[in-house]
């Protein structure tokens, strides 16, 4: 397996990696810089999303169903963009998402599908100075998310539906968080471009931003320069809990 550049040097990639967000588009506001880095590196990485994003536009011209059906396209093409064509689609109402046995579950089983080493997800943790980031869709898929990978997908007397349907048992062995008191920053200097394509594919979230590149440069830059990495290098950063 290849490596990938980190504030404290260079690290293993894991082999293989589980994505699980709330919406389209979050994986790539957040992490697609990280995430082209590791298929870079040779890690398979899967993404799981709660919703399919249909409540994500105030144009009423399209039916939930349409919008849906766009942003799944929109997400799919941005996979495609940093390495990833595996995605997973729970359903789970846009808006309305909530951390219950039944998410719990549905993680669980793409968790024991796809056999990660590593899962990334959002932060269960408010951020008061950031409205966006605390979307409840947000803080409830990542709270089914830790449930799901500690306890439920290593457990097999967890949801014995999942061995019926033949997944078995998966012990992951790190979570990697965004957006909560990060211990690991990710240099995405040489996969930033293609952060950016990814998040341009979301042509019904991001056509009428002004100065995309410009903006995720900002972030990205301040984020290295917080990770003390060197000036002119740009930077996503994680929180790495062991699971094992």
């Amino acid at each position: 397996m290849g490596m990938i550049l980190t504030g404290e040097g260079e690290i293993e990639a894991p082999a293989r990696a589980l994505i699980v967000v709330a919406h389209p588009d979050d994986i790539d506001f957040g992490m697609a810089g990280t995430v082209a880095a590791l298929t870079s590196a040779g890690c398979h990485v899967a993404y799981c999303l709660a919703t399919s994003g249909e409540a994500g536009d105030d144009d009423m011209s399209h039916t939930s169903a349409e919008l849906a059906a766009m942003r799944q396209a929109e997400q799919t093409a941005a996979a495609k963009r940093v390495g990833v064509s595996e995605l997973h689609w729970l359903g789970h109402p846009d808006g309305m998402v909530v951390a219950d046995l039944g998410l719990r579950r549905d993680i669980a089983r793409v968790i024991r599908m796809s056999r990660p080493d590593v899962v990334l997800c959002q932060t269960t943790i408010p951020d008061w100075d950031r409205i966006y980031i605390s979307h409840p869709d947000h803080l409830a898929t990542a709270t089914a998310t830790l449930a799901a990978v500690y306890p439920d997908s290593r457990n097999p007397r967890t949801f014995p539906g999942l061995l019926d349907e033949g997944h078995k048992p998966h012990t992951v062995d790190e979570l990697w968080l965004i957006g909560t008191e990060p211990n690991r920053y990710i240099d995405i200097t040489d996969s930033f471009d293609a952060k950016v394509a990814a998040l341009r594919e979301h042509r019904s979230q991001t056509a009428d931003m002004e100065n995309l590149d410009g903006r995720l440069r900002e972030w990205c830059t301040d984020t290295a320069r917080a990770g003390g990495l060197a000036e002119g290098r740009l930077a996503e950063a994680f929180r790495v809990v062991p699971a094992v």
